[in-house]
């Protein structure tokens, strides 16, 4: 099909085909084929060269009702018949018809048997002839009043015939009014529609009618196939729906447990009541995937990270987990729309060296604990995020929001002496005072998503990203 009709390869193509099949009507390449430029190219190639009027929304579409004068449409109507003997002066109107393609034209035809009103609106006696006319009409409004022209001659698709046509075509640009006849048309006759109810009930008639013939006639041996297909649909059919019933029955059996039950749940799953609790506050329309970092992904999430991609890593333990993680997705979920961006958390208790090896390259992170400091092991750092850039190995940094009684502790703790109960004061503050001191370490992180998604966030870069052991 490249040789034949001559197609460059390196670029998207459409053709379009019409009464020619050998010869494309249309083509379209574009190197980008968007949806709009294929749009645009079907609506304009919609109707044949020469299309055939089959009923009034067609005539509507083809020759529609002038709007202006600016915006006339003139339709040349080939009045013909059916078959063999009238291919000739289709073909010649059809040669005709692709040779002057104007915005202004349109070419039509009809056949007179089937369009009898139309044929005897603009032939008048003639539509009883056994020739082919053509007529040119304007549609004046949506009544049916059309201002027409019928050719005197009759068409046969001679020399002579398009040279007549095309003088007349020439007077009508330059003076409408050579359209000299007026008349009221009714509506066109559905040829499609009868035809279409008919067809379906032929074709529902051989269906009874084979089946029929094959219950009497076949023995019950050759119909045991089809009437094992029947019975195995109808089964498999009333088992789903009878299984349904019990399992919707079920259901709502178990949605409605005892207050007992609910308390003794509780206290033997403290995670159920996490996923209940999160599922009633978390909107229903998605949820927040949130990944663990361990050395298993960790190439995957963050050295390798895509360019432009962030991951946004949440710093807890194994008893700040739940509380955590149901107030993280709760501040991170309005950005979860964003493809660029990912959610993990870190496990304290086991990756602190990692930790404490990127906060050295913040500048104004809370105090760092090194090797000589006492309190090493004690520093929390739960709740603490860090938005991690792989590809160009910086990350930001957002702090635990700590309460005031947490500062003033803080403070009691530098400045006790070795030895004197600072160890038990900084003790007191990586406990807490509950779930709800711990879900208030992530107060203001949805202001802070919103400060990084606009860049004016501070940016901590590193040599290199450490191994996470």
């Amino acid at each position: 099909m490249s040789s034949q009709y001559n197609i460059n390869m390196y670029a998207p193509t459409m053709l379009v085909f019409k009464e020619h099949i050998h010869k494309p009507a249309d083509v379209v390449q574009a190197r980008g084929m968007k949806k709009q430029v294929i749009d645009d190219f079907i609506s304009t190639n919609k109707f044949l060269l020469a299309a055939r009027l089959t009923n009034q929304k067609l005539f509507q579409e083809l020759c529609p009702v002038r709007k202006s004068h600016r915006q006339r449409k003139f339709c040349v109507v080939l009045l013909t018949g059916e078959g063999e003997p009238f291919q000739k002066t289709y073909e010649s109107f059809l040669a005709f018809a692709s040779a002057n393609t104007k915005d202004t034209v349109r070419f039509v035809h009809v056949y007179k048997d089937r369009q009898r009103e139309l044929a005897s609106s603009v032939l008048g006696e003639d539509v009883h002839s056994a020739h082919s006319s053509v007529s040119i009409l304007e549609r004046r409004n949506s009544a049916g009043r059309i201002v027409y022209k019928t050719l005197a001659h009759i068409w046969s698709g001679s020399e002579d015939n398009k040279f007549s046509l095309l003088d007349f075509l020439d007077r009508l640009r330059k003076d409408p009014s050579v359209l000299s006849s007026e008349t009221n048309l009714s509506d066109l006759n559905d040829e499609l529609a009868p035809m279409f109810v008919l067809r379906w009930m032929y074709t529902a008639f051989d269906y009874w009618s084979d089946a029929w013939e094959s219950v009497l006639h076949n023995n019950w041996r050759e119909m045991m196939p089809l009437l094992s297909l029947i019975f195995s649909a109808l089964f498999i059919l009333f088992g789903t729906v009878i299984v349904q019933a019990f399992s919707d029955s079920n259901d709502e059996r178990d949605s409605v447990p005892s207050d007992k039950e609910e308390s003794g749940d509780k206290e033997r799953n403290s995670e159920a009541n996490y996923s209940k609790e999160s599922s009633s506050r978390v909107p229903r329309k998605g949820f927040v995937e949130v990944t663990e970092l361990t050395d298993v992904n960790y190439t995957s999430n963050l050295v390798k990270l895509r360019p432009g991609h962030m991951n946004v890593v949440l710093i807890l333990s194994n008893s700040t987990k739940a509380s955590l993680l149901q107030r993280f997705a709760q501040e991170v979920y309005m950005f979860t729309g964003s493809s660029s961006l990912h959610f993990s958390f870190l496990n304290l208790e086991k990756h602190r060296e990692w930790l404490e090896y990127l906060l050295e390259f913040a500048q104004d992170a809370a105090p760092i604990a090194y090797q000589y400091d006492e309190h090493f092991l004690e520093r929390d750092y739960t709740g603490y995020v860090l938005a991690l850039n792989g590809h160009k190995k910086y990350f930001c940094l957002f702090k635990a929001q700590s309460t005031l009684e947490d500062e003033k502790l803080l403070d009691e703790a530098e400045h006790c002496p070795p030895g004197g109960g600072g160890g038990d004061t900084l003790r007191k503050i990586s406990l807490g005072s509950g779930s709800g001191h711990i879900k208030k370490k992530l107060n203001k992180l949805s202001l802070w998503m919103e400060r990084l998604l606009e860049g004016s966030l501070q940016r901590f870069y590193i040599p290199s990203w450490p191994t996470l052991d």
